[in-house]
């Protein structure tokens, strides 16, 4: 039989969807780190982009954080972690490395959105007597908005696809159904994990261009 038709067969069996070791829960597990880490990493990244940006300064810093952020693997960082005294605290060590990971791309989109904004705008604004509050909400923010949401769409779909690194070090997702696959050199599992990882990917990339347009400033 063909790499395919071993993937739909393994799909369309309903026994792999149940059960502890089934897709949905695997997809449970891999939705909670996914979203946990993609929260903590908008927390961190985009204040201190946008109010960097509003102030202009600190460019070398995203682009160092940026530059960083790409040059280390995931799994170095989480191989550092798995042998550190965090190795035991469940989900924490895939997290941390997940929000490493999707930190740079966040927190660089939201400063040079913030730079890229008209500057005559910006000094028409400040001739009307806004604060510096009202321009950074009324002018910057939603001028800004179109690149920040691009960075948080690029973030989101970033970790979904590498948070499958959890199984590698004996935690859950659907990388674990992958991994099964490998050690039971089962290639139509491994075809069927790689697909429902790419799958979830596309949906979320999906759901936050829908909820882009939905919020955009300019609809509003």
């Amino acid at each position: 039989m063909s790499v395919p038709t071993d993937a739909w067969d393994w799909l369309s069996d309903g026994a792999n969807w149940s059960g502890e070791s089934g897709v949905w829960h695997r997809l449970a597990e891999h939705a909670y780190v996914s979203g946990v880490a993609l929260a903590v990493a908008c927390a961190v990244a985009l204040p201190v982009g946008l109010w960097l940006g509003h102030l202009g300064r600190g460019g070398t810093l995203a682009a160092q954080v940026s530059n960083v952020g790409r040059a280390v693997p995931v799994f170095a960082v989480l191989a550092l972690f798995m042998v550190s005294p965090l190795r035991n605290s469940g989900y924490l060590p895939t997290i941390t490395a997940l929000v490493l990971f999707a930190i740079p791309p966040l927190l660089t989109n939201a400063y040079v959105g913030m730079r890229q904004v008209d500057r005559s705008v910006v000094e028409a604004a400040r001739g009307m007597g806004m604060s510096g509050g009202q321009l950074f909400r009324r002018v910057e923010l939603p001028l800004a908005y179109p690149l920040v949401m691009t960075g948080l769409r690029s973030a989101a779909v970033q970790v979904v696809a590498t948070a499958t690194i959890a199984a590698m070090v004996g935690q859950g997702g659907l990388g674990r159904i992958i991994t099964a696959g490998f050690n039971t050199y089962d290639t139509g599992q491994v075809v069927a994990g790689a697909l429902l990882v790419a799958g979830l990917a596309l949906l979320v990339e999906g759901v936050l261009l829908v909820a882009d347009r939905l919020c955009a400033p300019a609809r509003r």
